[in-house]
C-alpha cells in the first residue's frame, strides 16, 4: 500500500482516480477546494481534505508524507493559461517541499501532434476558445519541463471522454502524437483513464514527458 495525494478530486477524472487507487489498496488524500461537497468521496481509505493546488504551500501541506501525486485540476473562473501556471509553479515548489518526487497529471489530447512538429490546436480552424485551454497546458508543461520533478502527463484522445462507461482496465500509451482511430471504435472512458493514472504512479513507466493514453 501506498500514499497518493489527488489534486481535482471532485472532478470527474479526479473522482475516479481517487476511487481506482481506493480499490486497489492505497490510502487516498483527496483534495479539493471545498470539502462540505464533497463527503461521498470519503471512505475508510480516502481522507477529503480542503487544498490550493495554485499555493505552494498548501500544495506541500498536503502532500507531506505521501508517495506520489497527481493532478486532475482544473478551475474555469481565471485563465487556462494563469491557472495551469499557477498549479504546475505551486506543485514542482510544493511536492518538493514535501518530499514528493512523482507526480502524474492529466493532459489534453489537443497538444499531441497530427503531424510531425504539427500540433492539433496549432492546425487551421482549431477553434479559439479551445486553443486558449489547450495553450493553459502548454504553459504547464513548460513549468514541468524546468523542474527536477519525476513527472509525466498523460493526454488522452482529443475528444469528449466517456463519463459513463464502466472501468474496462484496458488502455494503451502512445508517443506524442494523436492516437489513430476509426468510425465506430469505443470512445475512451475516464474509468480508463483513471487505470492509466494510478498505474504510472504506482509503477512509472513514464519520466518527464506528455504520452498519449487511449485505447
Amino acid at each position: 500500500m501506498s500514499k497518493i495525494v489527488v489534486f481535482g478530486a471532485g472532478g470527474r477524472a479526479g473522482a475516479r482516480v481517487v476511487a481506482e487507487a481506493a480499490e486497489r489498496g492505497h490510502a487516498v488524500t483527496a483534495v479539493v477546494r471545498d470539502p462540505a461537497k464533497y463527503g461521498d468521496l470519503a471512505s475508510d481509505s480516502v481522507q477529503v481534505v480542503a487544498g490550493d493546488v495554485t499555493h505552494a504551500g498548501s500544495v506541500a501541506e498536503v502532500a507531506a508524507g505521501h508517495d506520489a501525486a497527481i493532478q486532475t485540476a482544473t478551475r474555469m473562473d481565471m485563465s487556462s493559461e494563469e491557472f495551469y501556471t499557477a498549479a504546475a509553479r505551486a506543485l514542482t515548489e510544493g511536492l518538493a517541499r514535501a518530499g514528493v518526487s512523482r507526480l502524474v497529471a492529466v493532459g489534453i489530447g489537443s497538444l499531441l501532434e497530427v503531424s510531425p512538429g504539427v500540433r492539433l490546436v496549432d492546425t487551421p480552424g482549431f477553434p479559439a476558445d479551445a486553443r486558449a485551454f489547450s495553450l493553459g497546458h502548454a504553459a504547464e508543461l513548460e513549468v514541468f519541463e524546468e523542474s527536477g520533478l519525476d513527472w509525466v502527463v498523460l493526454a488522452p484522445p482529443p475528444v469528449f471522454l466517456d463519463d459513463s462507461a464502466a472501468r474496462t482496465g484496458r488502455y494503451r500509451f502512445g508517443g506524442g502524437q494523436v492516437p489513430p482511430s476509426a468510425e465506430g471504435d469505443p470512445v475512451f472512458s475516464f474509468a480508463d483513464l483513471a487505470v492509466a493514472v494510478v498505474d504510472e504512479a504506482d509503477d512509472p513507466a513514464h519520466h518527464r514527458v506528455q504520452v498519449a493514453v487511449s485505447y
